[in-house]
């Protein structure tokens, strides 16, 4: 059986930390920006982790 291929598209957008966690851009940034506060979008440039409902899926899709 060939070996599983990671997920590019979604490699692109998760980087690994260096404990091993997950770290994400924030959604809603870009789409109808110029309506959303200041507040709002000074919090969304921040990078998140991953979901621990979502870690399991994403790091089986990312070991490839």
């Amino acid at each position: 059986m060939p070996k599983m291929k990671t997920k590019r598209a979604l490699a692109k957008r998760v980087k690994v930390t260096g404990s091993g966690k997950l770290k994400r851009k924030c959604a809603y940034m870009s789409h109808l920006a110029p309506r959303k506060t200041h507040k709002q979008k000074r919090h969304l440039r921040k990078a998140r982790l991953v979901s621990p409902s979502d870690y399991k899926r994403i790091k089986q899709l990312l070991q490839g």
